[in-house]
């Protein structure tokens, strides 16, 4: 039988199965281990030692799910494409199509050792090395944005233009089709976004879609970025809808999943947030300007997949036992968002 480590959660397939499987591709071991990851509201994530090999194993969860989420096949494909690139990224090892060994599509990938700084403020971190690990965050993401998308061949990777009409659109239907029931300051971002949506500019990128620090992993002992973790929201899109997305945490509190309004960024040795748009615009190879309404959109989008932890959560499906408590997060996003934008205003 598989080792389980104690005290995880419950690993939500037959381990025998994903023995079968290892077995199958990479031949007979005698240690196998599976290990829950706790934390993520989406794909179930779980360590697995195959022998000396040792792995990471990203599936779909169990359950309904909204067509198009949980797109395991995607992650897996940029993970392949971006790994020879600067980009820091695991390396992608086997993707199983096939649902009825676990339940569900999954695939692994070789684990990365790093840190895990799950909140903004970086705690977990000495305050020396803070403003270098957010430099760092920034750096990450100029890489990504410097790929040209048809050099790694994922210019099919999604539809280039009008990424934010498409967008606006799409989570405003995931969110109405939610039971989650009415959210007034969501109900105001549907209609105030899609008018103050800037020209589109052309500007197209492999974009990443949860871009946060709690989707990084930071090197051992360095004040880098090891790999970028969670590609599920990757699609071909607009720069400043991650950058937008990584600034969240200057306009969100510590409850309102870690981030750092409100906190004495000088005494915890955090930058500011003109800072860390700075390091980023100096890496990249154009010319944007970050406006509220990039903020406030991600604000906006965060809030709906909250509004979906929350649908998973009463339906016992959701990946994390969090994801209920997490459910009010939603309102409180769509009302930052609407802070962005008065602030954006001078109101």
């Amino acid at each position: 039988m598989a080792e389980m480590a104690s005290g995880t959660p419950l690993i939500d397939f037959n381990p025998e199965a994903l023995r079968a499987v290892l077995a199958d591709g990479f031949g007979a071991e005698r240690h196998f281990r599976v290990e829950r990851i706790s934390g993520g509201q989406s794909n179930p994530t779980y360590f697995v030692d195959w022998g000396k090999a040792q792995l990471v194993l990203r599936k779909q969860p169990n359950g309904p799910i909204v067509k198009g989420a949980h797109a395991v096949d995607r992650e897996y494909r940029v993970l392949r494409a971006l790994f020879p690139t600067d980009v820091p990224v695991p390396e992608p090892v086997h993707y199983h199509a096939d649902a009825q060994a676990l339940g569900t599509p999954f695939y692994l990938m070789k684990r990365v050792a790093g840190r895990v700084l799950e909140e903004a403020s970086m705690a977990g971190a000495a305050r020396k090395e803070r403003r270098d690990l957010w430099m760092a965050v920034a750096d990450a993401l100029a890489a990504l944005h410097s790929v040209v998308p048809g050099d790694v061949g994922l210019d099919d990777y999604g539809k280039p233009g009008n990424y934010f009409e498409r967008q606006i659109s799409r989570w405003t239907r995931q969110y109405r089709a939610s039971n989650h029931g009415a959210i007034p300051a969501l109900d105001v971002l549907c209609e105030w976004l899609p008018e103050h949506s800037p020209p589109d500019d052309g500007l197209v990128c492999l974009a990443h879609g949860d871009f946060r620090v709690g989707n990084m992993l930071f090197h051992p002992s360095r004040p880098e970025v090891a790999a970028i973790l969670d590609w599920e929201l990757s699609t071909l899109g607009h720069p400043l809808a991650d950058l937008g997305f990584c600034c969240m945490p200057w306009h969100t509190s510590p409850d309102e999943y870690g981030g750092i309004l409100g906190l004495d960024h000088e005494a915890l040795g955090l930058p500011d947030e003109k800072e860390f748009v700075a390091r980023y615009s100096e890496k990249v190879p154009f010319s944007a300007m970050i406006l509220p309404f990039h903020k406030a959109f991600a604000l906006f989008r965060f809030a709906v997949i909250f509004v979906g932890i929350a649908d998973r959560a009463r339906a016992g499906n959701a990946a994390d036992a969090r994801a209920a408590a997490l459910a009010p997060l939603a309102e409180r996003f769509a009302i930052r968002a609407l802070e962005v934008i008065a602030k954006g205003r001078g109101g």
